[in-house]
């Protein structure tokens, strides 16, 4: 960081960083204020019912956990994007913090693309700084649960991110394990192909929501009835209002157990809406730092390939498209936002 402080050229305003520099930050502000921010009521939702004493069936847990993994993933991943925009503006280059982490096929690739220069500190500072793995397989994975629950604890002084942290760590103990086996088994990682691509992001990113369900959580026992809602411990259930357009569909849902109660249909349809549709947005489409391939305004150490397909470049249909962006993100500033990172 220094040497771009020290160099007199960033002290000179130039348009084509400006325009740089203000793309991401209109990327930013859009996950921000549009996305994370349209998400969080349905995740508050079924949060605070939990915290109400209520009980929430397979649907409705899965509705919350859901939108809360992505609210926190685009609330996050907006402001990185915002302060390397705003950065580039004084012609300063930061570092990576997201690489879209739910595109990762294990929990070794999610903490790589997942809050970056936090996962990089605590490699170096704790990891590293208790033996990382010069010391026999025992040690290494003894050093990693260690970190991750230091990890946990840098988040908050509580249970629920201790878990947080705990479960996290237990994860990549059998990453590491796992991949160890397959690398004495003569079938070392990577080389899974398309189907096993597929099964590691789909296995990674539900370990991920359900330590997610302790990070949100007000307190344990609100996080273990969220997750007996979602194995279906409480039954499962679909809004009444769903059961005539799903016609003879119904009955034999029913027949399965799957029961119809009332009211909630416009609620149920919103969550998943919002959900489905921001999940196409983390797992298919280029992320910022891959839009702006061609232009980078970022220290790009550990970045995934970049996708070029989409890429941004100074052109009125470009500029009219962030126009568009940045006033979406401007006018839902005026009801009240959530900071979800601002008790760390």
């Amino acid at each position: 960081m220094m040497p771009q402080f020290a160099d007199p050229s960033n002290y000179r305003p130039k348009p084509d960083r400006i325009a740089v520099g203000l793309t991401f930050f209109t990327i930013g502000l859009f996950k921000k204020a549009v996305l994370a921010d349209g998400i969080a009521p349905y995740a508050n939702e079924a949060f605070r019912a939990l915290s109400d004493g209520q009980t929430l069936t397979f649907f409705e847990a899965w509705g919350g956990a859901l939108a809360y993994s992505f609210q926190l993933y685009f609330d996050f991943s907006g402001y990185s994007d915002m302060a390397i925009g705003l950065s580039w503006l004084f012609g300063v280059r930061l570092p990576l913090n997201f690489d879209s982490p739910y595109k990762a096929v294990n929990i070794i690739d999610f903490w790589r693309r997942w809050h970056m220069t936090l996962s990089r500190f605590l490699r170096d500072y704790l990891y590293i700084a208790l033996g990382g793995n010069r010391k026999g397989p025992v040690r290494r994975y003894a050093n990693l649960l260690i970190t991750m629950l230091l990890g946990g604890l840098w988040h908050g002084a509580g249970w629920t991110f201790v878990i947080w942290g705990g479960l996290h760590g237990l994860y990549l103990v059998l990453n590491h394990a796992w991949h160890g086996l397959r690398t004495q088994l003569g079938s070392p990682p990577g080389d899974d192909g398309l189907a096993g691509r597929i099964a590691g992001r789909a296995l990674t990113f539900l370990a991920v929501v359900i330590a997610w369900v302790f990070f949100r959580a007000d307190n344990v026992h609100d996080a273990v009835g969220m997750l007996a809602g979602m194995a279906g411990l409480h039954g499962i259930a679909l809004p009444t209002g769903l059961a005539s357009p799903l016609g003879p569909l119904a009955g034999a849902l029913s027949k399965l157990g799957v029961g119809f109660d009332l009211g909630g249909g416009a609620n149920f349809v919103l969550t998943y809406a919002w959900t489905f549709g921001l999940a196409a947005i983390a797992f298919f489409l280029p992320n910022a730092q891959q839009l702006m391939s061609r232009h980078d305004g970022t220290l790009t150490q550990g970045a995934t390939p970049r996708n070029s397909r989409l890429g941004w470049t100074p052109t009125r249909r470009w500029a009219l498209a962030m126009g568009v962006m940045l006033g979406a993100g401007l006018l839902t500033l005026a009801r009240v936002t959530e900071f979800l990172y601002f008790q760390f």
